[in-house]
């Protein structure tokens, strides 16, 4: 029985001491945009938001900052949503500006930029 006993408690220090040795479980990936640096990249675009036009090359400049900076699921999610409230203030026609913004910048997007984008869906 102290034998049985013994090789119980020795299992489950080795348990413990292999859980601490493969470490704490991985913890979910945060995105590390925020909406003020999207909003900050984007800034040069407003004037082309709200009249159209000719796109200024600095909002391209912007406009390829965040596309560069959106790598990770949760960033291009999180760019998403910063996108999706933005746009949800804009009128409708610079919804189409919007909407065009990256094809005149040389960008593809994995998602329309549209109040109605499901930004859970972005990969």
């Amino acid at each position: 029985m102290a034998s049985t006993t013994f090789h119980n408690v020795a299992f489950a220090l080795l348990v413990a001491l292999a859980l601490l040795a493969i470490g704490p479980p991985p913890q979910r990936v945060e995105a590390a945009l925020s909406c003020g640096t999207v909003y900050s990249d984007l800034s040069m675009c407003l004037p082309y938001l709200s009249s159209g036009g000719v796109v200024p090359q600095p909002c391209c400049d912007g406009v390829r900052s965040l596309n560069a900076a959106a790598r990770t699921t949760p960033d291009r999610q999180q760019a998403c949503a910063c996108l999706k409230q933005a746009a949800a203030s804009i009128p409708p026609q610079g919804l189409q500006y919007a909407s065009s913004l990256p094809g005149k910048c040389g960008v593809t997007t994995p998602y329309p930029i549209s109040p109605s984008t499901d930004c859970s869906k972005v990969k």
